[in-house]
């Protein structure tokens, strides 16, 4: 059994890399659907106003899909201000 572990071990490691690295991966193909727009974000990028947006405004970080509709709104109304588009 022992070398069976031997030969496996790096195959295991491997596959769990490989998971980790498509699993990441894929994080800047995520759109989001504007509603008050009506028009798509790519989230990589609109990552970063969304940082910009909770320091501005001095609100404290939460996951964007967490905050209520009103916050929702507030991020698009400041996003689509001439300042931020």
């Amino acid at each position: 059994m022992s070398s069976f572990s031997k030969n496996f071990t790096p195959l295991i490691f491997v596959t769990i890399l490989a998971t980790a690295l498509f699993s990441t991966g894929c994080e800047g193909n995520v759109r989001v659907y504007d509603p008050y727009y009506h028009d798509y974000h790519e989230w990589a990028p609109e990552s970063g106003y969304y940082s910009q947006w909770e320091h501005d405004t001095h609100r404290d970080h939460m996951d964007f899909k967490k905050r209520n509709d009103a916050d929702k709104k507030a991020y698009w109304d400041w996003r689509h201000s001439n300042d931020h588009h």
